[in-house]
């Protein structure tokens, strides 16, 4: 055993309790209590990294670019029926808008060329 190491008797039982000395701990009365986190090892989270294309995410720059060039939102329909969205959920609203506007797109397009057709 270490210098760290004792033994704690409390209830009828002996415990084998190893202390912690390093910055860490703080001494409060009898108690040993440990910070569980330390303000300077805070890690960045899944969600707080900027999304793709320029900070809006695939979903709503396919959308907004489908406008000038509609296959863009046939792009982000592949990528929603994919499941891309698993990998960042903030991507979800701005690909099913972008399917949502592929079909709307298909529609309107199968429209215009049944009528000049007939």
């Amino acid at each position: 055993m270490d210098e760290n190491t004792k033994f704690v008797s409390g209830k009828d039982r002996n415990q084998l309790v190893k202390f912690i000395t390093d910055k860490h701990a703080m001494v409060s009365g009898k108690r040993r209590y440990t910070l569980v986190k330390d303000v300077d090892d805070m890690e960045t989270g899944a969600y707080d990294k900027p999304l793709p294309c320029f900070g809006c995410g695939i979903g709503w720059f396919s959308f907004l670019l489908g406008f000038v060039c509609p296959l863009l939102w046939y792009y982000a329909t592949f990528l929603y029926f994919g499941n891309y969205y698993r990998r960042d959920p903030r991507e979800r609203a701005g690909l099913a808008a972008s399917a949502i506007t592929a079909m709307g797109f298909s529609l309107v397009l199968l429209v215009i060329l049944a009528l000049r057709w007939f």
